[in-house]
């Protein structure tokens, strides 16, 4: 047995040669196998789209201030309207924007940082993956131009084998965006196989490695069959194929089959890397060891696998049998254990820790939140009794807004503002990202609070005009949009302040023991000089805050003893 008894390396310096000035041009970046770059670039494309989809969903929020037709005087013209822009919404923000978001951005960025890798297995294909997104994302702008898209951004049948709208353009770039989905999903399951460190074996491993990898598994096995069915969905509209158009001899409730069987996965695609965010966060900024590490990792792997089993309660009134219909439920149920698990394990860490309310922490909370109402607002729609009077509700729209974009976008921030230093290398004004922090959580629950209480009473989702007793929800509703607008437009002119004044970033802001904490920032071209060995990712002893540089610096009393012997994966041995 061969030990080595090992303290982490210190933090090399931070040099003029980094990640951001390598090479230098456009070629060099559009060229660039540099996950780090990559990141970058997904990250302006994805925040476009996100900007893109706020604003048609600004544009919905006003039409429905008043019950009537808002700010267009023709009522067909205006319902028109209004259908394209929640599809254009709902497309552009779930493909564009909440599925590749935390993969692509934290997860490209981050991911080989946490292996103390130089990059991750497959650079090329990593490369192709953005650009398969980029031209993917192409499509949804050329629909957006010429004639819009009026399904519903589920693309259900017979709405998309009826309608005069741009589909086809519309599901080509679908089908074009889950490969950008499936080969991101290939890299990061081969790179956290092959390229683990010594010292890292696989319950050594960093929560949001673990959160990646079942997202991964869920991106190569889901995303084709939502690939298939919208290329089946193609070959109906261009060659008159009966698949799922009944006037053909199609069945529209197989696509609800297809549709779903993908896209309750996509739920966890949205989710997963969410919740391994938050579980770096929390113990980071709680100053302790997460509590329960194998739950929480096993936790991820059950999400992973239950999602398969549980697209049937999307269909409870489409006619499936009764006895199809219970055990759905009960496996809609059995599926919101694993994300308890999460949860309490996360209140266990925060539980006497020491913690620290920076902004990526005031996020976290936030998630928590959301997310606990969210779930359990789902449980409504989970059991058959109370499914059918919500369904199609805008008790259906909050729910669905509290999981998805609140607690993804929640978990998104926290986690850009937690790797932010490690990214550009620059500090961001911690008042004035907190005071963002506190309007966009406000903003977020007067905007979709209301509508849980609305959908209750009755109200249709998709509906450009309303009965008037519905009104009052409606414009708490559109207020709490615009409050959480000037949020994220706060929230970005505290980005834009950071690169362009932010002080220097020191190597490790936080106080965090995961590896991408013990190389500068920005890291260089090659993240280190030599490959490191791993310690317990969430050992925090190993840091204290020196005040007076406002960074946290190594102690030189702490180490591990790590069984190096050949075959070993590093385990620790006191």
């Amino acid at each position: 047995m061969s030990i080595a008894y090992i303290r982490p390396e210190l933090p090399i310096s931070a040099s003029k040669d980094n990640y951001l000035t390598h090479a230098r041009g456009v070629l060099s970046w559009l060229l660039t196998l540099d996950h780090k770059r990559i990141a970058i670039m997904y990250m302006v494309g994805i925040l476009s789209s996100f900007l893109l989809g706020g604003v048609f969903a600004l544009l919905l929020r006003t039409e429905l201030i008043t019950p009537g037709p808002t700010f267009m005087s023709d009522p067909v013209a205006n319902r028109n309207f209004y259908n394209q822009m929640f599809t254009l919404h709902g497309a552009v923000m779930t493909f564009l924007f909440i599925i590749p978001g935390i993969p692509a951005i934290i997860g490209n960025f981050v991911l080989p940082l946490m292996l103390g890798a130089k990059d991750v297995a497959f650079p090329r294909l990593n490369l192709a993956s953005l650009y398969l997104w980029l031209f993917g994302a192409v499509f949804f702008v050329i629909v957006l131009f010429t004639g819009g898209l009026d399904t519903g951004w589920t693309f259900y049948t017979p709405y998309s084998t009826e309608t005069v709208t741009r589909v086809i353009p519309a599901t080509f770039g679908a089908f074009i965006l889950g490969f950008s989905s499936i080969l991101t999903g290939v890299n990061f399951v081969a790179s956290i196989h092959m390229l683990r460190p010594p010292g890292m074996s696989w319950f050594r491993m960093p929560l949001l490695l673990w959160a990646l990898y079942g997202t991964a598994i869920i991106q190569i096995l889901a995303t084709p069959v939502l690939a298939i069915t919208l290329l089946l969905l193609i070959a109906e509209r261009a060659l008159g194929v009966g698949i799922f158009d009944p006037k053909l001899g199609g069945d529209p409730v197989l696509y609800q089959h297809f549709f779903w069987f993908y896209s309750h996965p996509a739920v966890y695609i949205m989710i997963l890397p969410a919740m391994g965010v938050i579980s770096e966060v929390i113990s980071v900024f709680s100053r302790k060891h997460i509590f329960g590490y194998s739950f929480i990792a096993g936790s991820s792997i059950a999400i992973a696998m239950l999602s398969f089993l549980v697209w049937g309660h999307h269909m409870f009134v489409s006619g499936q049998s009764n006895l199809a219909s219970a055990i759905f439920s009960l496996l809609t149920f059995s599926v919101s254990i694993p994300s308890a698990i999460k949860v309490f394990n996360w209140l266990a860490t925060m539980y006497k820790g020491s913690i620290w309310l920076q902004t990526p922490m005031l996020y976290a909370l936030g998630f928590i939140l959301l997310f606990g109402i969210g779930g359990l607002t789902g449980l409504f729609l989970g059991a058959l009794a109370t499914d059918v009077h919500f369904h199609d509700t805008y008790f259906i729209v909050a729910h669905f807004h509290y999981v998805m974009m609140g607690s993804t976008l929640f978990a998104f921030l926290a986690g850009i503002h937690y790797w932010w230093p490690k990214m550009f290398g620059r500090m961001y004004d911690e008042f004035w990202s907190k005071a963002a922090a506190v309007i966009v959580f406000f903003g977020f629950n007067f905007t979709f609070m209301p509508q849980f209480v609305a959908g209750s009473q009755g109200m249709p989702r998709r509906y450009a005009e309303y009965m008037p007793q519905y009104t009052i929800y409606n414009q708490i509703s559109t207020v709490g949009s615009y409050i959480l607008a000037v949020g994220l437009v706060l929230v970005a002119v505290v980005w834009v302040h950071s690169l362009l004044r932010g002080r220097k970033a020191p190597a490790n802001p936080w106080g965090g023991n995961t590896l991408e904490w013990y190389t500068a920032s920005p890291p260089p071209h090659d993240n280190f000089e030599r490959t490191p060995i791993a310690g317990d990712p969430y050992r925090l002893d190993h840091w204290e805050y020196d005040a007076k540089s406002r960074q946290f610096v190594l102690r030189e009393d702490v180490g591990e003893a790590v069984d190096l012997s050949a075959g070993s994966p590093g385990r620790t041995l006191g």
